[in-house]
C-alpha cells in the first residue's frame, strides 16, 4: 500500500489524499469521495506563573519532551474547557498545587510546533505542593534562584522574565512572543 504513504512517511487514511483545495493555499487532508476537508489547526498550551509570598512553583518534567528541565505548569487545554479551567487544572495535575488565576500574562505564538500558549499570572492557596505524575518534582524558587540554564522551553524563560516585569503591577496588556522570537532555539 505504498500509495497510501505521502513523502514523509505519514500514513493516509484510506478515503483521504492531501491536496490544495480550491480558493485555498495550502495543503489539506481532503476526502476522496465526498471532497470533506479535515483541517488541522494550532494546538493552544495554557499554563500559569504560581506565585506563593514571592516564590514561583516550578516542575522538573518527568515526561518528554525536555524531560529533566523545569518549567511551570502548563499543558493542553482540553476540548470544552475555558483556558482559565485548563490552566487551574495542569497545575492540580503536574504539582498538586491550587491555585487562583490572577489574569492573563501572556499570548505566545511558536509556529514550529503549532502551538498558541495562554500564560496565566495565579497565586498559590497553599504552600502545599507535590509532583505530580508528568512532574519528578516540584519546588518553590525564589526569583533570583530560577534555574534559567535547565528552562525546558523558550516560553518558559519568556514568561517568567514578563512575570517579574509586572511584579506588584494590577494592570498591564498581555505580553507576547520577544520581537524576533518564534521559540526556535532551546535555552540552555
Amino acid at each position: 500500500m505504498a500509495d497510501d504513504l505521502k513523502s514523509d512517511g505519514v500514513r493516509l487514511p484510506a478515503d483521504f489524499d492531501f491536496k490544495i483545495p480550491d480558493a485555498d493555499d495550502r495543503e489539506r487532508l481532503v476526502c476522496k469521495r465526498c471532497t470533506w476537508i479535515h483541517y488541522v489547526n494550532p494546538r493552544i498550551v495554557v499554563g500559569s506563573v504560581c506565585e506563593w509570598q514571592g516564590l514561583i512553583l516550578m516542575c522538573r518534567r518527568n515526561i518528554e519532551p525536555r524531560r529533566g528541565f523545569w518549567t511551570i505548569p502548563a499543558g493542553f487545554l482540553e476540548e470544552q474547557e475555558s483556558a482559565e479551567h485548563g490552566a487551574t487544572r495542569e497545575a492540580h495535575e503536574e504539582a498538586c498545587a491550587d491555585i487562583e488565576i490572577d489574569r492573563l500574562l501572556a499570548i505566545y505564538s511558536i509556529p514550529r510546533i503549532s502551538q498558541v500558549q495562554l500564560m496565566y499570572r495565579a497565586r498559590l492557596k497553599s504552600p502545599d505542593v507535590a509532583a505530580g505524575p508528568e512532574s519528578q518534582e516540584v519546588a518553590l524558587v525564589a526569583p533570583k534562584d530560577i534555574p534559567w540554564a535547565e528552562l525546558a522551553f523558550p516560553s518558559v524563560t519568556w514568561v517568567l522574565r514578563h512575570h517579574a516585569a509586572v511584579r506588584g503591577r494590577a494592570d498591564f496588556p498581555p505580553f507576547s512572543n520577544p520581537e524576533d522570537d518564534t521559540g526556535d532555539v532551546l535555552p540552555g
